[in-house]
């Protein structure tokens, strides 16, 4: 079966190209967002094809995963086959509603021949999804191991683009937090992240590592701070909790239901969460039995194997 998929959100397709397909990703010269092509930083297998808009028109597709609004038509003009009439197609919807969850209605809710897979069950309850079927597919993350060591007092952070993104990521909450332990932010686009806060560059390092060195980098932390307000269900909270990191995090959208109680501190009252930040970095045995309940928690719930028998089904039921 010939699957064609974008490269959008590279830690979501390394685990969704592990499934018993082969994988058409579009690449354009300029290697632009339409056409990024394999991952350069990941690891894929071969089952990964790069195809240009002119192959595509002459391929074999057996079924399209869609994840931006403009994809239905540029799949039209790329394929000359109609996403959902011509070709059996699926969405999935990465993110939680920009605007309010009240008024916001998804660009898929007009139509009932493609299914609308949300990436969390919040999501799906955020989004006015109108008549579109919709399935909830919660993330499956490739097992890093468990490499914790919390070497280092510090806490790590991990968010692209803090400055832009701003409150979304809880980016002004960063000083107050850095006020309990110093930070290293990871991510693109962190460069000049401290100066942007009026923080000393000890307590807030910005770094922009490949992604092989990502995890070890972080794994070296005391434990992983997430002060994001609103997105949705962040990839890389889950691979700290495989990691092995004890977790203090804001309680918005669907922290609760993967962060349990022992793996560390969920709460909206940053007092508390200042508190829990002080509590790990000062004290590494309590760090480490949340670590690990939080590296059981995780397996238990977003492991790979669980995520291509979710889609593997959806997949069959879509074409058959």
């Amino acid at each position: 079966m010939n699957v064609l998929v974008w490269h959008v959100h590279g830690s979501w397709l390394t685990a969704f190209v592990q499934g018993p397909y082969d994988f058409l990703v579009p690449v354009t010269p300029d290697r632009g967002p339409d056409g990024q092509g394999r991952a350069r930083t990941w690891q894929w297998p071969r089952t990964v094809r790069e195809l240009s808009p002119g192959e595509l028109r002459e391929a074999d597709i057996d079924l399209m995963v869609l994840q931006r609004p403009h994809e239905p038509e540029l799949a039209r003009r790329w394929t000359g086959r109609r996403p959902g009439i011509d070709v059996p197609a699926v969405y999935v919807e990465h993110n939680s509603p920009h605007e309010t969850a009240v008024d916001t209605r998804h660009p898929l809710a007009g139509r009932s021949d493609i299914p609308l897979v949300h990436v969390t069950h919040f999501n799906r309850l955020m989004w006015d999804n109108g008549r579109a079927p919709t399935e909830v597919i919660e993330h499956g993350i490739i097992d890093p191991g468990q490499l914790w060591t919390g070497e280092e007092a510090r806490a790590a952070v991990v968010v692209n683009e803090p400055v832009r993104r701003g409150r979304t990521t809880g980016t002004d909450l960063l000083p107050g937090f850095a006020r309990a332990a110093p930070l290293d932010v990871f991510g693109m686009r962190t460069e000049g992240l401290a100066e942007h806060l009026g923080l000393p560059a000890g307590r807030c390092r910005g770094r922009d590592l490949p992604q092989g060195e990502l995890h070890p980098a972080m794994a070296r932390c005391r434990l992983y701070l997430h002060p994001v307000r609103w997105t949705s269900l962040g990839l890389s909270l889950l691979e700290a909790m495989f990691l092995g990191m004890p977790v203090v995090a804001l309680d918005t959208t669907e922290v609760r239901e993967a962060v349990p109680e022992e793996a560390g501190v969920v709460s909206n009252r940053l007092d508390v969460l200042g508190d829990a930040v002080r509590r790990f970095v000062a004290d590494p045995a309590s760090a480490r039995p949340a670590g690990e309940a939080a590296r059981a928690a995780v397996q238990a719930r977003y492991g790979e194997r669980r995520f291509r028998d979710d889609w593997e089904r959806l997949i069959k039921e879509v074409t058959r």
